[in-house]
């Protein structure tokens, strides 16, 4: 699995696919990080941080610009997978059981009503609200026996990120399978709430601009991740342009 600025990412579908499949199948636990702008910054800044990401099994790319940015440099054609959407994407297969931590019991009651109209199967299944702490502060063994007891397959988190990768690193010692995904506003978004924050629509997020759609959708909270993520790409770009060349040379 190669590394793009630093990061190890999976933008093959198919692979990607195959591998929460086998972690599943062989019991083997894990988590997987949903990297937006947000989570990049944060990993830029970070070193701790990125080694959270890259203890992940994959990687996926939520932001369009990162793909487009990758592809430029590595004359690639990758495409970004919305965190939404690989959510619903999973939630509509039948053939594993899911798991949702986090977000208020409100969000959770309103997801359920929601996604049950996909997957039938998820009227069994658990919705856990978890409580706001720091993330060092949580029952990480409490919290996986729930988990071990119900044999979860796939466990969707929605802490915020990068709380949410924090917390899936701390608790994946404690799990005996399982892979963790973390969805961020996921849980929100298919809440069905009237105050709940809205999704774009599907011609805006078709063009690869949802992100400027939840600007102005959220200023306060959007506008500083945004700018977090720019001022983090010129040295990421160089850094990436350089270890491409790098490479080159020692393949030469």
């Amino acid at each position: 699995m190669l590394k793009y600025f630093g990061i190890k990412f999976e933008f093959d579908r198919k692979i990607f696919n195959e591998i929460v499949k086998s972690h599943i199948e062989n019991k083997q636990p894990g988590y997987i990080c949903v990297v937006d702008g947000n989570n990049f910054s944060a990993a830029q800044k970070d070193p701790k941080h990125m080694n959270v990401l890259n203890n992940a099994i994959t990687n996926d790319c939520d932001s369009t610009w990162l793909a487009k940015i990758t592809n430029l440099i590595h004359g690639t054609n990758f495409k970004h997978m919305n965190g939404p959407d690989l959510f619903l994407e999973y939630i509509k297969k039948s053939e594993f059981r899911h798991l949702f931590l986090g977000a208020s019991k409100n969000v959770l009651y309103g997801l359920k009503d929601q996604i049950v109209t996909y997957n039938p199967a998820i009227s069994n299944m658990l919705f856990i609200e978890l409580p706001f702490r720091k993330v060092e502060e949580f029952d990480y063994k409490g919290i996986a026996e729930i988990i071990n007891k119900d044999s979860s397959d796939i466990i969707w988190v929605s802490l915020g990120a990068p709380k949410q990768e924090q917390f899936m690193y701390n608790l994946k010692p404690y799990l005996k399978q399982g892979v963790m995904i973390g969805v961020g506003a996921a849980f929100n978004f298919y809440s069905g709430l009237d105050d709940a924050p809205k999704r774009a629509p599907k011609w805006i997020r078709r063009c690869g601009m949802e992100w400027v759609y939840r600007i102005f959708s959220e200023p306060q909270k959007q506008i500083k991740r945004n700018y977090n993520f720019l001022c983090s790409l010129p040295s990421a770009i160089r850094q990436e342009i350089k270890e491409k060349k790098r490479q080159e040379k020692q393949n030469y």
